[in-house]
């Protein structure tokens, strides 16, 4: 009898296994067809910038994940990675290529190195004002040279925000093209900006912006030039002592996607990227142009001098890298300038 009831009990035991089995096969089954129905495995993007997890650019990242993973019902995931946690935005810039990266949002002047033609965004005071830079970079000419990004391996979705690139510097306040003379000056490495600041009279130096704070700081270089936002989140203002109102150069972010990748979407989520790059690119623009202003004003409550540069000096500068612009033109494209040119000339009437 003994035997029998555990027989029977042995029996009970394996059916009840047997059929929480069975559930479990069912849930995993559900959870596959779900992940098919969505388009497959996971994806995930690695996306890196070099500015710091307060700058306006990461805050634009982070919104692109949300309606990313909100329009994918979770098929693709976004990783993000600020401060160059994954390299400044050359090497992210070559990794996109290489396939082992998946976003990164550089500023043209690096992006110049891969596509000449991109030089024209670093041409010195091209843009009158932001508006004017919306209206040429969302327009005709500057959806072609995001075209051109494609014969390198790469994906240009949309054009976010930088800004206008202002001087700062530990040594002198800058007000006129004389007050340039001799300064050591922290540039990217982009050619244009180099020949540009030497005919202001400076020293240019290039260098990756991870190393920017150290060198300054131990007198390496006297300055940099960036958008006030970038000089205040990055602290710039305990080791530089003047920042003048230059605006010599008003600098876009092309958000990148890498082509292996974005080949390898469905043609639903490759609008998704798309038009999540330009929705995240429009609320980036939104916060940078509102810490821009708030940022010039916590930089001289941090004790910066603020120097601005009258239309007569201003002109000056103009006229002294006129040379350097003209001798640049069929480096960058006749042609690509020429449409450039038109476009702003058309943005403003």
């Amino acid at each position: 009898m003994k035997k029998l009831f555990g027989l029977l009990s042995m029996l009970l035991l394996i059916t009840v296994l047997a059929a929480c089995g069975n559930g479990d096969a069912e849930s995993s089954s559900g959870n596959d067809e779900s992940a098919s129905e969505g388009g497959g495995e996971t994806k995930t993007i690695k996306a890196g910038i070099g500015l710091n997890s307060d700058h306006p650019q990461y805050k634009g990242l982070l919104k692109f994940k949300e309606i990313v993973e909100e329009k994918t019902d979770g098929a693709i995931e976004v990783e993000t990675y600020h401060s160059g946690q994954l390299g400044d935005d050359r090497s992210m810039t070559e990794a996109l290529q290489l396939g082992s990266q998946e976003v990164v949002i550089p500023s043209t002047a690096p992006l110049a190195n891969f596509v000449p033609e991109f030089s024209v965004f670093d041409i010195p005071f091209l843009f009158p004002n932001e508006e004017v830079a919306d209206k040429v970079l969302d327009g005709e000419v500057g959806q072609e040279l995001l075209g051109k990004l494609e014969e390198q391996n790469l994906v240009g979705l949309a054009y976010w925000e930088n800004g206008f690139r202002d001087l700062t510097n530990s040594e002198r306040a800058v007000a006129s093209v004389d007050d340039f003379d001799g300064l050591k000056i922290r540039t990217m490495e982009n050619d244009l900006h180099l020949d540009a600041f030497k005919a202001l009279g400076a020293n240019p130096t290039p260098m990756a912006f991870t190393e920017l704070f150290t060198a300054m700081q131990q007198g390496t270089v006297d300055g940099q030039e960036n958008p006030y936002a970038t000089i205040y989140l990055q602290k710039f203002y305990e080791v530089q002592k003047h920042v003048s109102d230059t605006h010599h150069i008003y600098s876009p972010f092309v958000f990148l996607m890498s082509k292996s990748f974005y080949d390898g979407l469905t043609e639903e989520q490759q609008k998704i990227m798309k038009d999540a790059a330009v929705e995240a690119g429009e609320y980036e623009r939104k916060l940078n142009r509102e810490a821009n202003e708030k940022y010039l004003e916590k930089l001289q409550e941090e004790g910066m001098e603020y120097t601005e540069i009258t239309d007569e000096a201003r002109q000056e500068m103009v006229d002294a890298v006129a040379p350097v612009i003209e001798d640049y033109k069929s480096k960058i494209g006749e042609e690509t300038v020429d449409k450039v040119y038109q476009a702003i000339e058309d943005a403003q009437k």
